[in-house]
Formats: C-alpha cells, structure tokens, sequence
C-alpha cells in the first residue's frame, strides 16, 4: 500500500507543478477570484438563497445542492482528519498565493462545494445557466491547484464526493 501512496503522491507532485509553473498574472487573479465561490462565506448563502428564495427549477436545484453541501461537508471534514494529508510543498520559488483555511489538503472541500452547487443547477435549470454553473463549479476545484493550496487528486476526490452527494440526496428525495 505504501508503494500505491508513494506512485500517487508522485504523480500528483508532477502534475501540480505543471499547473503552478504555468502561472499568468491574469491566470492569477482570475483564480484568487473564482476560488473564492467555494468559500463557505459566499456559497451558504448563495445555496440557501436558491432554496428558499428562488421558485420552480431554481429552488429544486437550490434544495439538492443545500443538501449536497451539507453532506459533502461533513464528510470533507472527516476525511481531512482521518487522512491528515498535509498542503502541497512547493518547489523553490514558487509559493502559495493565497493561505489555505486549515492545515490539511484531502479532499479538497472547495473543489466539493463547487460541484455540490453546480452539479444541481446545471440538472434542473439546464441550459446556457447551468452550463455556466457547472463550469464554475468545475473552475473553483482547478483554481484550488493552479493557487498551489490543493494536489490534483485531492481536487479530484472533492469532486467525486460532490457527485455522490448530489446523486444521494436525488436518490433519497429529500429536498
């Protein structure tokens, strides 16, 4: 097992370097900007607000993605204290470009958020909104690596814990 997390850890190094060493300024901004849609502080509010305050497709895709978040996170957050992986050390030169929110890096929980949101938007609105709310989605777990705070692959769980969630509360109906 410790050959498999060595294989992975290595592969992971590479292609986070290849996402860092590729920085643009503009790149930079955008990212610092997008990564913030996953921040607790913008996407509660904004998930809740879809709830309760939006009516027809909009409020369905608000209730499975409150749901989704809610699940999403609290598995995040047992899994960043189990697994206790710590934040992608940087090669020389290059560093983080912003401070992550805690000390462990698996699963990434805004590449889940993002998703958790996006996933149901984009299956009860459709169309160009979800389209772009997908991509969002999918945005805020890329600008996790290119920011240097988050290996692919966690990136890649957080992602793959969003569809669950998201497919668990459809399946279980409870918006």
């Amino acid at each position: 097992m410790n050959g498999i997390m060595l294989s992975l850890t290595a592969i992971d190094q590479r292609l986070l370097c290849a996402f860092i060493t590729r920085r643009r300024r503009l790149g930079k901004l955008a990212m610092r900007w997008i990564t913030k849609l996953g921040n607790p502080t913008v996407v509660i509010p904004m998930t809740l607000a879809l709830a309760f305050l939006a009516q027809g497709p909009t409020s369905s895709a608000g209730g499975v993605a409150a749901w989704s978040l809610a699940f999403s996170h609290l598995v995040v957050h047992v899994l960043k204290r189990t697994v206790t992986r710590p934040r992608p050390s940087l090669p020389g030169g290059l560093s983080w470009l912003i401070e992550p929110e805690d000390r462990f890096s698996f699963p990434s929980g805004h590449a889940a958020a993002g998703l958790s949101v996006g996933l149901p938007i984009l299956i009860f609105v459709g169309g160009v909104l979800g389209a772009v709310a997908l991509a969002l989605g999918l945005l805020v777990g890329v600008s996790r690596c290119y920011l240097g705070v988050h290996y692919p692959f966690d990136v890649l769980a957080g992602w793959s814990l969003a569809v669950a969630t998201v497919g668990a509360v459809l399946l279980m109906g409870i918006w």
